[in-house]
């Protein structure tokens, strides 16, 4: 006798939950004529920008948690409609620094306030952007990503015949 799905996993959940998301801040910075992917980018750029930094490519990717190349491709798009612009790195040729245009910085503080609004709906259910739930769940989710994640090899070699 089956007992039947024991219910959804917390892979499956954080996978449907970082999906939704997505697809709502797609739609929400369409207008602006960002992706999801190119709004992570700008708004961290901004961030970086606040702080005083004027990051490489690499630094902006490991802020982000994209990949590299992936940051390399946004860049140049993001260059093309005249929102960030790319420099070499004066002090290491080989690195290319990143910085919003004053068009950038424009388009960036919209969508920011685009997404914070986005965010403030998202988290109602939990009491809102300041509520202890709230604090709770970002402790849940820093910790989850502070975890290394190294995935494992079915048929590594090195764990065959040892018990």
């Amino acid at each position: 006798m089956s007992k039947g799905s024991p219910g959804p996993t917390p892979g499956f959940l954080v996978w449907r939950l970082a999906n939704k998301w997505r697809v709502a801040v797609d739609r929400a910075v369409a207008p602006l004529g960002l992706t999801h992917a190119q709004y992570s980018a700008v708004a961290s750029l901004h961030g970086m920008q606040r702080a005083g930094e004027r990051p490489s490519q690499r630094q902006l990717a490991d802020h982000t948690g994209l990949e590299a190349l992936y940051v390399s491709k946004l860049a140049r798009a993001l260059e093309s409609a005249g929102l960030i612009e790319r420099t070499r790195d004066p002090r290491d040729p080989r690195a290319v620094q990143l910085a919003l245009t004053e068009r950038g910085q424009a388009v960036t503080e919209q969508a920011i306030a685009v997404v914070q609004r986005l965010l403030e709906s998202l988290l109602e259910p939990l009491g809102g952007l300041d509520a202890p739930r709230t604090r709770a769940f970002t402790d849940e989710l820093t910790t989850l990503l502070d975890a290394p994640l190294a995935p494992s090899v079915p048929n590594d070699e090195s764990t065959q015949g040892t018990p």
